[in-house]
């Protein structure tokens, strides 16, 4: 069977909704989940957006474990907290699944690009990528280190060639960015809903 990096995380996306079509927690997680190795894959350049997204997850799954049953729905976690009056802080399962997603903007865009500008250089990809989505949210720290990571990218080339597998890696991407894009613009819609889509970094 010939399979790319991305497989697992497209084979995890056929179960991310429920058979009413509500976002469940444990499989959106666990395409996330299955994204960290695609990013092993640019080393240093991704060390602060994987850690940042591992450490997210975390947060989400561990809220998760604490009631399976309760949080079966990914946004229950958040009405509760909606209603606890504890969404914002630094620290919620809100704020977490908030900048999971942004992260996941970021990588969506970024996979779009390199399949839509074959001309462009790994840092152009990353730094375009970076502009539409999670720069306006981040302070002068952030973007600065961004900055300075994005320095850091990969051959193109190269990149492209590990991660294509023994697959179709641009059909593979067309996939990913089709097929996961809609749940994060629902993460947004219902982080909109609520009032909490805006929240910079502290």
């Amino acid at each position: 069977m010939a399979e790319t990096v991305f497989t697992p995380c497209l084979e995890g996306m056929k179960h991310v909704r429920s058979e009413s079509g509500v976002m469940l927690a444990k499989p959106f997680l666990d395409v996330c989940k299955q994204i960290l190795p695609v990013l092993d894959k640019f080393g240093a350049a991704m060390a602060i957006v994987k850690s940042d997204i591992g450490g997210n997850i975390t947060r989400l799954e561990d809220k998760y474990s604490t009631d399976p049953s309760k949080y079966v729905n990914l946004y229950s976690m958040v009405q509760e907290e909606v209603q606890n009056k504890t969404a914002k802080g630094s620290s919620s399962c809100t704020n977490g699944l908030l900048w999971l997603t942004r992260a996941m903007d970021f990588l969506v865009e970024l996979f779009r690009n390199l399949l839509d500008h074959p001309d462009w250089t790994m840092g152009q990809a990353c730094t375009d990528s970076y502009t539409k989505t999670l720069k306006k949210w981040h302070g002068w720290l952030a973007s600065t280190s961004f900055t300075v990571a994005m320095k850091l990218a990969p051959n193109k080339d190269k990149f492209m060639e590990v991660i294509s597998g023994t697959g179709d890696i641009n059909a593979d991407i067309e996939k990913f960015c089709t097929t996961f894009h809609p749940f994060l613009k629902e993460n947004h819609e219902f982080l909109a809903s609520v009032g909490l889509d805006d929240m910079k970094a502290s």
